[in-house]
């Protein structure tokens, strides 16, 4: 892509200076014969002409994406980020850097606010992650990456599935935000990168006044489970409250992967009522168990259908074996 072979001049241009070893990674997905391998033998001569090492490898994503059931988008993201943390593991390289561009992070954007996402999806891409990958380019627009190529007289593929109106992002990208920019805001782009970083900084500073309140409102902590004091819960404002209970998930289930905001208020209207003993089922094998004047969010060892089965054969069970009074 543009954008790739675009960070990669530049980032051979800073090497010398900042004193950095470059290699190239590239990951072939197997979803456009052809064309995927014609797109690899470039980056394989790119890399060879700029004096590179060049890393590579093929996974057949459509086939993950349908043993994981997730997107072929998801799947992709996976198989790339795993490699390069190999990569990283196996020779040693400490920055993890792609190309994404401030139009993306705006696609980005535009994308979360109409799937209804929370704060963290409208902070779009973070420049950094994890301090471990980085986006030199995300301040950068596509025109400027066309007119740097252009200048510098490099070839560039393009990757055909970016023009299939069958994906979200490309809808978004060659229709929506195009007409965006012409019927309403001319830098429509400009006014999306700018509300992710306005939010990205206040989700930080969100983030930070949540890890307080966890510590504060938590009773245990274990691996497998953490139990919070309901009453310290719920003398924080709303947002937190919300915001601590996902971040206790989070801790326990190690992703946020189908907990939704119903969930949350599900939880947190939990905390309210003033019954005794109930508990909620969550994906994952995650059960949150109200009991007394505490909430406990618990990775259960068994998928809970099996555990609901047990506790009901249990149940019967009890009743079976009751004697009778008469």
């Amino acid at each position: 892509a543009p954008d790739s072979v675009a960070l990669v001049l530049s980032l051979l241009e800073l090497a010398p200076n900042l004193n950095f070893t470059l290699g190239i990674a590239h990951v072939n997905h197997c979803l456009r014969g052809v064309d995927a391998d014609e797109d690899e033998a470039f980056v394989r001569r790119l890399a060879k002409d700029l004096n590179l090492t060049f890393h590579n490898t093929a996974v057949d994503v459509k086939k993950q994406a349908g043993q994981q059931k997730i997107s072929l988008e998801e799947a992709g993201r996976h198989v790339r980020y795993a490699f390069f943390k190999e990569l990283c593991d196996r020779h040693g390289y400490t920055k993890i850097a792609t190309g994404h561009t401030k139009d993306d992070n705006a696609e980005l954007v535009l994308m979360n606010l109409l799937r209804g996402s929370g704060l963290k999806g409208l902070t779009g891409i973070p420049p950094i992650r994890d301090s471990k990958v980085i986006r030199p380019l995300i301040r950068v627009t596509k025109l400027e990456i066309f007119d740097f190529l252009k200048t510098r007289g490099q070839s560039f593929r393009q990757d055909d599935s970016n023009f299939d109106p069958a994906f979200l992002r490309n809808r978004v990208r060659r229709d929506l935000l195009p007409r965006l920019q012409k019927e309403y805001n001319p830098s429509i782009n400009d006014a999306l990168d700018r509300l992710s970083r306005i939010l990205r900084q206040e989700d930080d500073y969100l983030a930070t006044k949540t890890h307080d309140a966890l510590k504060t409102c938590r009773c245990t902590s274990k691996e497998t489970f953490i139990t919070l004091d309901i009453k310290t819960l719920n003398n924080f404002h709303a947002a937190i409250r919300a915001r601590v209970v996902r971040q206790a998930i989070l801790q326990i289930k190690a992703d946020l992967k189908r907990i939704h905001m119903g969930h949350l208020q599900d939880i947190l209207e939990l905390c309210v009522q003033k019954s005794g003993f109930k508990s909620l089922d969550l994906p994952g094998q995650i059960r949150v168990y109200k009991s007394g004047g505490t909430l406990t969010v618990k990775k259960e060892e068994l998928p809970l259908r099996l555990l609901g089965q047990q506790e009901k054969d249990k149940s019967l069970k009890i009743v079976k074996d009751t004697p009778s009074k008469d």
